[in-house]
C-alpha cells in the first residue's frame, strides 16, 4: 500500500483505500443468481453459488457418494454397497460375486456392456440378505439404448435356465432408443414402471440418459410404490384381485403366485448394457 505525507502524520492515499475495500468485497461475493437463491438453498443444489477462487463449495453433508450422514444413520438406513467393494452382493445364480460382467470403479456399481443379452455374462447379482417390508433408494446412470431393472422379492429358485432371476422389477430403460419400450401394454415395460405389469406415469420426471437418476421403491409389505427423482409415479398393493388379474395377463403368469413372497433379496439386472449405480442403501420398515 502506498502512503502520503499528511498534515500531522502518514496516512493511507485515497485511491490505495479504495481499492483495497474493493478487493475484500470481490473475495467474499456471489453472483446475482446466487443471492437470489441463498435465502432457499435446498441444501443438495449450488447453483449460483461461488466463493473464491470460483469453485462451487459443497454443502456439509449428502454430497459424497457412498455414504450415509448422521441424519440417515439415525433414521435406520444402512447402505446396501460400500462404493469399493463386491461385500454383501453375490451371483442371483451362485454364491459367489460374478469374476466378469460387472465393475466397480471409482465409487460405481457398474453393468459391462456386452451387447444387450439377458443376463448372458455377468448375470443378475442379489444381495445376500432378505428384505420383507424397505425403503430403497439408490441412483443409476444409462448409456444410450441401455436396459436393466431392480428387482425385489425375487426368488432366485424359480428360474433355473436362463434368463433373469425372477422377482418384481422397477424397470430401468432408455424409452427413446430401446424397443422395449413399445412392447408389453400401455408403456408398461418404460422407465420405472412395474415391469410388464403396471406403467409408471406419463409425466414422470426422467433425467437426460447420461445424467443421474434416483429410484426410490418402498414397500410395507403389501403396499408398494416406485418413485423417480422425487415423484411417485405408481402404487399397488401386492396380492390385491388387480394385481393379480394383472399378472395373470403377463409374462410372469407362469410362475406362481408371482411377486407374493413375505421376503426376498434385491437384485440388479445384468442386461448386457452398461448402466452404473451408487448410492445404493435401504431402510427396513414395519411389515403391515
Amino acid at each position: 500500500m502506498r502512503y502520503t505525507r499528511g498534515a500531522s502524520a502518514w496516512q493511507p492515499s485515497l485511491a490505495a483505500f479504495l481499492i483495497l475495500i474493493a478487493g475484500a468485497s470481490s473475495a467474499f461475493s456471489w453472483s446475482s443468481a446466487g443471492e437470489e437463491s441463498s435465502s432457499r438453498f435446498d441444501g443438495k443444489s449450488t447453483t449460483g453459488w461461488v466463493q473464491p477462487g470460483g469453485e462451487v463449495p459443497r454443502p456439509a453433508t449428502g454430497l459424497t457418494p457412498n455414504t450415509l450422514t448422521d441424519a440417515e444413520r439415525a433414521e435406520g438406513w444402512r447402505l446396501l454397497w460400500d462404493g469399493r467393494t463386491s461385500r454383501g452382493w453375490h451371483s442371483a445364480k451362485g454364491k459367489e460375486f460374478p469374476k466378469e460382467g460387472w465393475q466397480i470403479e471409482d465409487g460405481l456399481l457398474s453393468v459391462v456392456e456386452t451387447g444387450g443379452a439377458e443376463s448372458r455374462a455377468g448375470g443378475d447379482i442379489v444381495t445376500d440378505d432378505d428384505f420383507a417390508a424397505f425403503e430403497l433408494e439408490l441412483d443409476f446412470r444409462l448409456t444410450p439404448g441401455a436396459n436393466s431393472g431392480i428387482k425385489y422379492y425375487v426368488d432366485t429358485g424359480l428360474n433355473k435356465g436362463e434368463g433373469s432371476a425372477i422377482g418384481l422389477e422397477y424397470q430401468l430403460l432408455d424409452d427413446e432408443r430401446h424397443p422395449d419400450a413399445k412392447a408389453g401394454r400401455d408403456g408398461n415395460r418404460t422407465i420405472a414402471s412395474l415391469y410388464d405389469l403396471i406403467p409408471a406415469a406419463a409425466d414422470k420426471p426422467v433425467k437426460p440418459i447420461g445424467e443421474w437418476n434416483q429410484a426410490r421403491i418402498v414397500s410395507t409389505g403389501r403396499h408398494v410404490e416406485h418413485w423417480l427423482n422425487g415423484a411417485k409415479v405408481l402404487e399397488f398393493e401386492r396380492g390385491s384381485a388387480e394385481f393379480r388379474r394383472l399378472v395373470a395377463i403377463s409374462k410372469y403368469k407362469v410362475w406362481p403366485a408371482f411377486g407374493e413372497r413375505p421376503s426376498g433379496p434385491i437384485l440388479l439386472q445384468d442386461h448386457g448394457n452398461r448402466v452404473s449405480f451408487r448410492n445404493i442403501k435401504i431402510r427396513e420398515l414395519k411389515p403391515e
